[in-house]
């Protein structure tokens, strides 16, 4: 079992623009032509920051058109927020605050065998990553550029800390990085 950041960048390192929007990602490609259905077989829990989660109901259209549902995980997903949100229908969510750390025990036991997949953004994950938590980072970066947005990753690491384990070019618009955590 792992806690993996799995997401998609742009190549100057924004996963989403300041207004939180993901709609730069949709012209690079469709999910079912990378390695998230494998990827996404492997899942038993995520964890999700509010802004993402927002995205996602505010989306709902453009997410089914993309995954074939608008709310497409059967998974348990722990949203991270300090704010009382809306609940999506038919989606297991749990509204969650405070530390990474006692959080993810319970995503561990209701992932089983499986792996957790901190959904975004890239300050969650660098909480699971500050917290010795997070295990891989599997970046899909976009060959576009948006000058501004929201970080991959806000957190500096420096030294042998990322293992790159593997580049995989995935169609002629991303390339997939993945990188082993060294705890």
């Amino acid at each position: 079992m792992k806690t993996q950041y799995y997401t998609a960048t742009s190549l100057d390192g924004f996963i989403a623009t300041e207004d939180d929007s993901l709609d730069w990602l949709f012209s690079l490609g469709a999910p079912n032509d990378s390695s998230y259905p494998s990827f996404i077989a492997e899942v038993g829990a995520l964890a999700m920051g509010s802004a993402t989660y927002e995205w996602m109901g505010r989306n709902a259209d453009k997410v089914a058109a993309e995954t074939g549902s608008s709310w497409p995980y059967s998974q348990p997903v722990w949203v991270f927020t300090r704010r009382r949100l809306p609940i999506i229908e038919g989606a297991d969510i749990r509204f969650v605050k405070g530390d990474v750390q006692s959080i993810h025990a319970e995503m561990r036991s209701a992932a089983g065998t499986k792996n957790i997949w901190i959904v975004g953004g890239g300050d969650l994950a660098g909480q699971f990553y500050d917290a010795g938590l997070l295990d891989e980072l599997i970046v899909q970066v976009g060959s576009v550029t948006l000058g501004k947005g929201k970080p991959l990753f806000p957190r500096k690491v420096l030294g042998p800390v990322l293992r790159l384990v593997s580049v995989h070019q995935l169609g002629a618009g991303m390339a997939e990085l993945r990188y082993e955590v060294q705890h």
